[in-house]
């Protein structure tokens, strides 16, 4: 029995050795540190868990002063009637004899296995609060950190089975427990559910990854979040939207009493173990400019006094230009920049046109990037830095041609500062612009060995993969049989799904902004289907981090190519317009070059796209903002059609001739053309061919010299119209809409 007893012990001290060790710590007056977990906590797939396990390094974080101890158990269940209940296990034996000040909970990811979650789920509140009781009966003045999981990757084998979804319900069970034990609640899934490239076997991160969390925790336990700090892109010169409450949300260290002042308004919060600081600042008067000062002042301990001073702050509106390379096509490379820098040289300097610039560190043009260059990549670091900056001559040659021109004219409109902010990446695929979770909960095989994806454009992933440096494509991490790691690094790149939402409007959204100029589609042309539900995924992302559901989204139409998916991706867009909320779409067929797919003529699409967020966002409604479309198509006669069409004022061509490029097709779905003339606000089709109409096309080519427009000279869409009524059901319509 005694040596029972003594191997028992010596067990318990080899235990805590491994995890720390720093021995001369043993029986001294330390912080006693045990971390309560599955495999993540014992570091599996690591080498030398002992050494770069997350409790490990934490050690290392925390210095002499405390003692960390490891007490991770592979494949342990918090549920106790599971396969493999932590309450069962040696592990936890261990941990209670350890007696901590302060335990570090990681545990459910193997309750979403079918054997457990499925079966147990109601009684997984009273087991994690058991457990949280258990250690308290260790040591009842012992501080329980409880941690929401770290990410499952959309590649694990039971992802779609089951995995995904009951592992979002035992996250919020977590919430819920600490919640009801008046437990601190430390997240380790936000800092790595956008690093999948940590996840080689699907679960288990690398030593950064480890990294990451041991972070995690130090911060958790010291309160030390790096002292004051502002979102990245709140920088002097900026613009804040006019006349609405904004929302500014920082960090400081735990316990710090934070003070904004900006105008006549001192506001103030205190953060709380989580970091966090947030003020809501009343509206601002439009066209003043704002000093805005945040003080940060500890309440307890050593005394750390900081302070951020931003000036010039303009009070206007904001929007953000994104998108892919005709967004990003630069104002010096646009047909008019001769013009538009002779009137800057003479007018003098735009202080009320703010710029914030964010530009990519590597160009995805058709070459290999250093090893430098891809690690970079893979921590989100693809953006230059920026800061705004008051329009000029010098900045404004580099920025957006598109955004430019959109600015001005709002600029002009309105009389108030405008704020615009471009990130577009040449290239780029919606895809990458989706947040990973709207991704993983709505269309997760387009996650999946992306580079070998039909979802996604053939080009995209041919010229990712130059990038990489891949002349196939490679497999995901595998083990082999002693259980190494083998085969391709998991390398990031801006065209991968999420992606860029990940690397930039994941900060950006602590920007206020008015809505979205958005001019994409070229590299989703080949799957319009698909683009329509990334499309909603998308918008539906950006409201949401945005925190505002009907935040305007004005998008380019693709302009005329020879390109022959053009004419249907088109028409998809058109759709959009019509069908999908608070989106407006602008015409550019007519200013397209049949052989460039980046068109010169930049001036009228960023006009456009200020012509409808003016009437749209700001009510100016004194003219039309968008071409005119069809209505109804209604058969007339043997061979006459009348479009019946809204947004027709003035009706007429752009270069005085016939309207043209009509066809019209009868129930064998063969298309004629047809001879067309302008009577009033309305067209009539003359088709000989066809006697029987079932569908009238227009400009229905990659290329088009189509030339109808309104009296304020915007164009008419191309379009596929499928349905012809007669002329009675029309009559029809119209009396029901009188009578109405």
């Amino acid at each position: 029995m005694k040596k029972l007893i003594l191997a028992t012990l010596l067990l318990t001290v080899a235990l805590v050795s491994v995890a720390s060790p720093k021995k001369k710590n043993i029986g001294k007056h330390v912080t006693r540190v045990a971390c309560i977990g599955n495999s993540i906590t014992y570091g599996y797939g690591l080498q030398d868990p002992a050494k770069d396990s997350y409790p490990a390094q934490l050690q290392d974080m925390l210095g002499d002063k405390f003692l960390v101890g490891r007490f991770g158990k592979s494949g342990a269940t918090l549920l106790r009637k599971a396969y493999r209940p932590y309450f069962e296990q040696q592990e936890f034996r261990d941990a209670m004899a350890f007696h901590p000040d302060i335990a570090v909970i990681h545990l459910g990811i193997n309750d979403t296995d079918p054997r457990a979650w499925p079966c147990y789920r109601d009684e997984f509140i009273t087991d994690y609060l058991a457990l949280i009781d258990s250690v308290r009966h260790s040591n009842p003045k012992c501080r329980i950190i409880m941690a929401l999981m770290s990410p499952i990757s959309d590649r694990h084998h039971r992802f779609d089975s089951g995995t995904r979804q009951w592992f979002y319900e035992i996250q919020q069970h977590i919430r819920k427990v600490s919640e009801i034990a008046g437990a601190q609640l430390i997240d380790f899934y936000t800092p790595l559910h956008c690093r999948p490239d940590l996840f080689p076997d699907r679960l288990h991160p690398t030593r950064e990854g480890y990294g990451i969390i041991a972070h995690t925790v130090y911060e958790g336990i010291t309160g030390n979040f790096g002292g004051l700090r502002l979102p990245k892109h709140w920088t002097s010169h900026m613009v804040l939207p006019h006349g609405k409450p904004v929302t500014l949300r920082g960090s400081a260290d735990a316990g710090s009493l934070i003070t904004v002042s900006i105008g006549n308004q001192v506001l103030r919060d205190t953060t709380g173990l989580d970091g966090k600081w947030q003020v809501s600042i009343a509206a601002l008067d439009k066209g003043k400019t704002y000093t805005l000062q945040v003080d940060c002042r500890k309440l307890k301990g050593k005394d750390r006094s900081q302070q951020i001073i931003l000036t010039d702050i303009a009070a206007g509106v904001v929007w953000l230009a994104s998108g892919q390379s005709n967004m990003a096509f630069k104002l010096r490379n646009d047909a008019e920049f001769a013009k538009v820098r002779k009137i800057q040289e003479t007018q003098g300097e735009n202080p009320d046109i703010r710029i914030l610039n964010l530009r990519e560190r590597w160009l995805t043009d058709n070459i290999t990037w250093s090893p430098q260059a891809l690690d970079s990549v893979n921590h989100l670091h693809y953006y230059k830095d920026a800061t705004w900056e008051p329009l000029s001559t010098k900045n404004a040659p580099e920025f957006s041609a598109v955004a430019y021109y959109f600015a001005k004219m709002l600029q002009d409109s309105l009389q108030c500062p405008v704020g615009i902010i471009c990130n577009a990446i040449g290239g780029s695929g919606t895809e990458s612009w989706v947040d990973r979770e709207s991704l993983e909960q709505e269309f997760p095989s387009i996650l999946r060995n992306w580079t070998q994806n039909d979802f996604i454009q053939d080009w995209v992933r041919g010229r990712a993969m130059k990038n990489m440096g891949w002349e196939t494509p490679k497999q995901e991490f595998e083990r082999d049989n002693s259980g190494q790691l083998t085969g391709a690094y998991l390398q990031r790149h801006p065209y991968q799904p999420c992606y860029l939402y990940e690397a930039s409007i994941r900060e950006l959204k602590e920007v206020p902004i008015d809505g979205v100029i958005w001019y994409q589609g070229e590299s989703n042309a080949q799957n319009f289907t698909t683009h329509g539900i990334l499309w909603r995924l998308m918008t539906r992302s950006w409201r949401k981090a945005w925190n505002n559901r009907n935040m305007r989204f004005i998008f380019a139409q693709l302009s005329s190519l020879n390109r022959p998916q053009w004419t249907w991706f088109r028409d998809h867009q058109r759709k959009l317009d019509f069908f999908a909320g608070n989106t407006h779409m602008v015409v550019t067929s007519d200013v397209g070059d049949s052989l460039d797919v980046h068109p010169r003529h930049k001036r009228p699409v960023g006009e456009r796209m200020a012509l409808r967020a003016l009437h749209n966002e700001y009510r100016h409604r004194k003219n039309l903002d968008t071409g005119p479309s069809v209505r109804r198509a209604v058969q007339m006669g043997n061979d006459t059609i009348m479009l019946s069409m809204r947004d027709s004022r003035g009706l007429k061509t752009s270069d005085g001739q016939a309207p043209r490029v009509f066809e019209v097709a009868g129930a064998d779905g063969i298309f004629h053309q047809a001879k067309a003339y302008i009577s009033g606000t309305d067209i009539y089709l003359v088709c000989p061919q066809v006697h029987e109409a079932r569908q009238v096309r227009y400009a229905w080519q990659p290329y088009t010299r189509a030339n109808v427009v309104n009296g304020s000279g915007l164009p008419m869409s191309t379009f596929l119209h499928n349905k012809v009524i007669t002329r009675q059901a029309y009559e029809r319509q119209k009396t029901l809409y009188f009578v109405k």
